[in-house]
């Protein structure tokens, strides 16, 4: 082992991040973003798709949030399977299966089969965020961590800038090469995912260990920290992970920010376009929102970082995003609803990347694996429960208003349970006995 003087070690630790967050985040953020595509591309494709195909607002509702129910049921088997098989080769062979089954739902005839290709899409995607989580987990150590996270889960607004030009384009055409508009969107923004996958291969690295692009003092640097003594305490056991009430919390909380995120990405276009807005206008606005949590995300990552304040953070953002699904209801002029829609969109950002700095803090090795899939295999859920409940209060009441009423109230269950995890986590110290009160 390579003797390194401590004033060096900084500087070399921080000359590894710095490599290896070149060298993977662009192109995980670049999967990133097109596995959000897959997510929220349907609600712009159901502009012209549900019209031409029959679909009804309750099926289209069913049908683009049934992918999160096999997503999250096939989860804690993936992340298993990427321990066992390395991220390199798991998170490539996500990528080229979801992206050719993506593609593939240009060809669906019906609500029957537009249900079963997104049935086949989860169980192909199954795992990659919480892959991807786990695996950075195992190469960026805690102090940058939140910054890492926050500039890999950028992928999520800016897939919705990036999707919300290129559907807008799309479906100005009105079809190309004997295909409807709608085809063009799953096919354009399916098939990609495939070829980032097979990059991926050449690109990743299961460990520092193995990186041959690090020297060996990085190496040996970038080691130690991710095996200092303060990371290996905590709870290293699945089974015990699973029954820790900080993770059951984390779970609740990251399904309530999802019933909100997937609530209202799915119904965004639909909601613009009730404006009277042109397509390709719809997709430009629909662009602000994301854009803007672009910009705050990586800021407040900093700060997060800083102050390891992640569960307070995690309270108050869910909280102004909150406030802002609420204030949109009372918002007659559709600019304003826009813009409180906006504050509650970069509050749910944030919230998000905020609790997913957490389990870190606690869990370790297969315990982190494990236990960060089971925590977003709940939120998965929300991917069905979030757009087919807005979906179905829309059908009664004629109105997004309640349906985002319905959002406000589950951001205000994810502040309370930040405030938990904060009580859980810095629990407080018993007092020392004066002598009055000593018998």
């Amino acid at each position: 082992m390579l003797t390194i003087p401590d004033h060096e070690k900084a500087i070399i630790l921080h000359r590894a991040v710095r490599k290896a967050s070149l060298r993977m985040i662009p192109l995980l953020v670049l999967a990133y973003i097109f596995s959000y595509l897959d997510r929220v591309n349907i609600g712009f494709a159901a502009l012209s798709m549900n019209s031409a195909l029959g679909i009804t607002p309750a099926q289209f509702g069913f049908g683009s949030g049934i992918f999160f129910i096999t997503y999250a049921l096939c989860e804690i088997p993936s992340n298993l399977a990427l321990n066992k098989f390395g991220a390199r080769i798991w998170l490539s062979r996500i990528m080229i299966t979801w992206g050719l089954i993506s593609a593939a739902t240009a060809f669906v005839t019906g609500a029957h089969s537009f249900y079963t290709l997104r049935f086949l899409l989860g169980i192909a995607e199954a795992g990659f965020f919480p892959g991807v989580a786990f695996y950075l987990t195992c190469w960026f150590p805690p102090a940058w961590r939140a910054r890492i996270l926050a500039l890999f889960t950028l992928g999520i607004p800016l897939s919705s800038v990036v999707g919300g030009l290129i559907s807008g384009y799309l479906l100005s055409l009105g079809g190309a090469w004997g295909l409807a508009d709608w085809q063009l969107i799953f096919i354009v923004e399916g098939l990609p995912a495939a070829v980032i996958g097979i990059v991926a291969l050449f690109v990743l690295t299961d460990s520092p260990d193995q990186a041959r692009w690090l020297s060996e003092q990085e190496k040996q640097v970038m080691k130690e920290a991710l095996n200092a003594p303060s990371q290996q305490q905590g709870v290293h056991k699945f089974s015990s992970a699973i029954r820790d009430k900080r993770v059951l919390v984390l779970s609740l909380a990251l399904f309530a920010i999802s019933v909100g995120i997937t609530g209202i990405g799915m119904w965004l276009p639909l909601m613009i376009k009730e404006a009277g807005l042109s397509n390709l206008q719809t997709g430009m606005v629909s662009t602000l929102p994301y854009l803007c949590s672009a910009l705050v995300m990586f800021s407040f990552a900093r700060m997060m970082d800083r102050r390891q304040s992640y569960a307070l953070s995690l309270a108050l953002f869910s909280l102004v995003a909150a406030a802002g699904f609420l204030a949109s209801t009372f918002a007659h002029q559709f600019p304003w609803e826009m813009v409180f829609i906006t504050v509650a969109m970069v509050g749910v950002n944030v919230a998000r990347t905020a609790l997913w700095s957490i389990p870190p803090l606690f869990l370790r090795g297969a315990a982190a694996a494990g236990a960060i899939a089971f925590i977003n295999c709940f939120a998965n859920f929300a991917g069905l429960f979030g757009p087919y409940s807005v979906g179905v209060i829309k059908q009664l009441s004629g109105s997004f208003s309640y349906g985002l009423a319905f959002l406000a109230l589950f951001l205000l269950i994810a502040a309370l349970c930040g405030l938990c995890l904060w009580r859980m986590l810095n629990p407080r110290r018993p007092q020392p006995q004066t002598a009055s009160q000593l018998p």
